[in-house]
């Protein structure tokens, strides 16, 4: 094999699967496992570890309490009296300020292990066509019957890191999960390439053109709910007509709020009545004015 093969042989191992992961400019396919087992177990140790040293901690004062020493007394009085006395070799002090050391380490340890466990608890579920695709992908293929991988591009247990479904969170920031967003990313054309195993095809496209999509969608539903239910209103003078229009586009309303938004029920039930009181206004407002048509 001369230079020029060798500079174009293909990637393999975790050079090609990290250079496949970072080819999707989504980021959907950072997928990995976050070990909520062992991360509470690791918690589980240092929590018993800082247990102990409080066990000392407290051990250490009733010592201190019943002792007539006034040495002892002053270094648990004086920060200054610790640090001279355990320099001049008194077994105490010495003892007590590796402790107070040990306490320092385990405490932060223990904290910042706290810390980032409640931000990966935050972390979303990745996307289940993401985890798909990324399945395919590092297996090299559909699982066979057998439930084996067929070609995988990672070997020993790193071929299996995507099997615990539960235990696996997406770097993605979310993008929005409202039905119209999913329903569009299901059937959104994108650029097709095919698989490792050159028998499927991934769909790749920009997740700004979804999100544009889904705005224009939004804009021409809004338009399309106040000019229509004002322009209703305004030719229909039936008090039971005007009613059922009022009802019948609060209804819309609150459907397409709930439809293609991610909106909670609160803010759907506040938005519709405030749909609502804008029509009883203007019907009000017609009625005054002597607008309604004949």
């Amino acid at each position: 094999m001369n230079a020029g093969q060798a500079a174009t042989r293909p990637s393999l191992g975790f050079s090609a699967l990290s250079s496949w992961i970072v080819s999707d400019k989504d980021q959907e396919l950072l997928v990995f496992r976050k070990f909520s087992e062992i991360s509470a177990r690791n918690l589980l140790y240092l929590q018993c570890e800082l247990l102990s040293i409080e066990s000392r901690l407290r051990a250490w004062d009733k010592q201190v309490e019943g002792s007539n020493d006034t040495a002892l007394e002053q270094v648990a009085e004086t920060w200054e009296m610790m640090i001279e006395q355990a320099e001049a070799g008194k077994t105490e002090a010495k003892d007590m300020l590796e402790l107070v050391k040990q306490l320092r380490i385990k405490i932060k340890e223990y904290h910042e292990a706290l810390d980032l466990q409640s931000r990966i608890s935050l972390l979303n579920s990745p996307d289940q066509r993401a985890l798909e695709v990324a399945r395919n992908e590092l297996h090299g293929g559909p699982l066979r019957r057998d439930g084996q991988k067929p070609n995988p591009i990672l070997g020993g247990r790193g071929k299996d890191y995507l099997d615990e479904t539960e235990d696996l969170v997406s770097l993605k920031t979310p993008a929005a999960v409202d039905p119209l967003s999913k329903l569009l990313r299901a059937y959104w054309p994108g650029r097709e390439e095919l698989s490792r195993d050159g028998r499927r095809r991934i769909s790749h496209f920009d997740e700004r053109s979804i999100t544009i999509a889904v705005a224009l969608v939004n804009i021409l539903l809004a338009m399309v709910l106040l000019v229509g239910s004002i322009s209703s209103l305004y030719y229909v003078k039936s008090p039971p007509a005007i009613l059922g229009t009022i009802c019948g586009f609060t209804i819309l309303f609150a459907l397409s709020v709930g439809l293609i938004t991610n909106a909670k029920r609160a803010e759907i039930f506040a938005g519709s009545a405030a749909y609502a009181a804008v029509l009883v206004v203007f019907v009000g407002n017609g009625d005054q004015s002597g607008c309604h048509c004949s």
